[in-house]
């Protein structure tokens, strides 16, 4: 027990941040798998008491944003971006977070080396408004506006670990994320070897 302790010990070392996840069960996950502190938003519905936590828990130690890669994930990232910018995002793929009953997707079916890895490329949003990678480039590299685009732009994402996006939000995250032009290259040319 005393080597189990250790690692434990290690592993809340390793996450500064509190992880701001949906529910106690992704809290359990997030547990098992790093030992991180959580805040539960309880749903979609934010109130403004967790909001001031989580506001609260960014000021001392930074907030990283974890959230399903479902409508009520992608709401709750969006109210905790509104109201706290510096937030850091990790994301999970649908596959990653799949139940084996279908239809039910969440933090708390994926694996904990699924949670550790996306844990590993956390990114944290750029407020710089000038656009790194232009809606030109992302059509002329078959990303937006082209047969086949949605299924190449999701394997993108997910070998950047962006979270699934349509044509509209891939500029967005690649903006906020300050992804460089060639780390997109590279990730288009790991999707085409796929």
């Amino acid at each position: 027990t005393i080597c189990l302790y250790k690692r434990m010990k290690r592993r809340l070392k390793q996450i500064e941040e509190v992880i701001v996840v949906e529910g106690k069960s992704d809290t359990i996950a997030i547990q098992r798998a790093v030992g991180a502190d959580t805040i539960e938003t309880n749903g979609s519905a934010i109130d403004e008491e967790t909001l001031a936590r989580i506001a609260h828990a960014a000021e001392r130690r930074g907030v990283i944003v974890f959230t399903d890669p479902d409508y009520p994930g992608r709401r709750i990232r969006a109210i905790i971006e509104e109201h706290i910018p510096e937030a850091k995002h990790a994301f999970l793929t649908k596959e990653e977070t799949q139940s084996p009953r279908k239809g039910s997707l969440g933090i708390e079916h994926a694996s904990d080396e699924a949670i550790r890895e996306a844990l590993r490329h956390v990114y944290t949003v750029s407020t710089d408004e000038t656009p790194l990678i232009p809606k030109s480039y992302l059509v002329e590299r078959g990303l937006i506006g082209l047969p086949g685009a949605n299924e190449k732009r999701q394997r993108v994402a997910k070998i950047l670990r962006i979270g699934q996006v349509n044509g509209k939000t891939l500029q967005k995250r690649l903006q906020m994320f300050r992804i460089t032009k060639e780390a997109l290259d590279r990730a288009i040319e790991e999707g085409e070897q796929q």
